[in-house]
């Protein structure tokens, strides 16, 4: 038999077993499997909602910066598609703990937005835009060296991001006023939500000064995380008459939005003065270190809770653990000051809580450091006015693992756990440790 051929005729397969034959048969071909129906490929907006929640858990606070980023720039390497949906994604996260990788990045920056020309239809260079977060908690600097590179490499980056909204810096770290003017003056500066690690240092002053400026210029702002020196002994013997009165020149800030402040050892300073001027509606969070008025004469803390205290949901009094640490006394009116209060955590030394009002308070979660014997007769008797409390939380204590002796469950800080849960328990309130997560409610 001569060699079969087949010829194609409007997507009709024939076959032809006899072409040289002078009356050639012709066959219909009936394929034997249906026909493969081509490929869907998925939109890119699917896909960038796909790669957004894988970005979301690369970026997890328990993943590891290295492993994220050999998994990240695994996505990258996929395909071009994939490539062009996901690298703004990557670019939007940024956690950085090194110096020098801060360098690469602020050189990248700079020589996109070198090359970027004004005929295009994007306002702004990649990916200078695409960056949202820039996180550099963990990027310590241990040299006045290293310091003055980080505050020059800071003062070229930040006018290069345009939507940039949220900004974490170590706690050591401080911005010069030219970075902070820098920060101040750059385009999208109103579009920032969170402001965290700022260390700014502890004075008398109530005047504005750069920080204030930029307070003053960030209208959207939610979450603000400020840090300052703490209380120099030689400022503890300043008099009244020695403080200034507040000029007319400090207008209050607008900042309608803010809902949560964080004020570490920072007794006094222009902001802390700025932001106790300001109407601040949507506060609901106060982290603050307690500073009493007779051994700290001049601190803005008493005055802030009076003043913006009515609408606290949660408010976390707490002192910074250096040496030496030095505590003062926390207001005993606290629960007067914030009626709205749902989570209160004190600090050492223990306030004996008063509670002059006639009704209820809706206090939910109390935390201590740890328990005492002598404070909880203080808190036996507010419980009647404490209908709603339903946990109390030793901060700063770990219940025993299993396996342990009777004797040292029973035993120092954990017996008197045993002692406040069993006569807590009595009562429907529930006694936590410090393994046990706030979430939204805590500070």
């Amino acid at each position: 038999m001569s060699t079969s051929t087949t010829i194609l005729l409007s997507e009709t397969i024939w076959l032809c077993p006899r072409p040289l034959a002078r009356t050639p048969g012709r066959f219909l071909l009936v394929p034997l499997l249906p026909e493969k129906p081509a490929p869907k490929s998925l939109p890119s907006d699917i896909w960038n909602r796909v790669l957004e929640h894988v970005f979301v858990l690369y970026n997890a606070p328990g993943v590891k910066s290295d492993e994220a980023l050999r998994l990240k720039l695994g996505l990258l390497r996929i395909s071009r598609a994939v490539n062009a949906v996901a690298l703004p994604l990557f670019y939007a996260f940024i956690r950085v703990s090194s110096l020098c990788v801060l360098e690469k990045l602020a050189t990248r920056l700079q020589a996109a937005d070198k090359s970027w020309d004004s005929i295009r239809r994007i306002p702004y260079s990649a990916p200078g835009r695409w960056i949202h977060v820039l996180d550099l908690e963990h990027l310590q600097c241990t040299s006045l060296e290293a310091v003055l590179r980080l505050d020059m490499v800071l003062n070229e980056l930040l006018p290069l991001v345009p939507f940039l909204t949220d900004l974490v810096l170590n706690q050591h770290t401080v911005l010069s006023r030219r970075a902070l003017c820098g920060f101040t003056h750059r385009d999208g500066v109103q579009n920032m939500r969170f402001l965290k690690g700022i260390q700014l240092a502890t004075s008398m002053r109530v005047d504005e000064d750069a920080f204030v400026e930029l307070l003053r210029a960030c209208t959207r702002l939610e979450e603000l995380e400020i840090l300052g020196t703490g209380v120099d002994l030689s400022e503890l013997s300043t008099s009244d008459d020695d403080l200034l009165d507040p000029p007319p020149s400090v207008y209050p800030l607008r900042l309608p939005f803010l809902r949560k402040f964080v004020a570490l050892s920072m007794p006094c300073s222009p902001a802390l003065f700025a932001l106790l001027q300001s109407p601040l509606p949507a506060l609901r969070h106060l982290t603050v270190t307690p500073y009493d008025e007779i051994f700290v004469p001049g601190t803005l803390i008493p005055r802030f809770l009076r003043v913006h205290g009515s609408k606290l949901t949660s408010l976390h009094l707490y002192t910074v653990k250096q040496w030496p640490t030095m505590l003062f006394p926390s207001p005993a009116t606290i629960l007067d000051i914030c009626p709205s209060l749902r989570h209160a955590s004190l600090e050492l030394p223990l306030p004996i809580l008063m509670l002059s009002r006639s009704e209820h308070h809706h206090l939910e979660i109390l935390s201590v450091p740890r328990p005492k014997s002598d404070y909880f007769g203080v808190l036996e008797r507010l419980l009647p006015k404490l209908p709603k409390l339903r946990f109390v939380r030793a901060r700063d204590v770990k219940w025993l693992r299993n396996g342990m002796s009777t004797k040292a469950q029973q035993a120092g800080v954990q017996g008197e756990m045993l002692l406040w849960k069993r006569k807590l328990g009595r009562r429907g309130i529930q006694l936590l440790d410090a393994e046990w997560n706030p979430g939204t409610e805590g500070a």
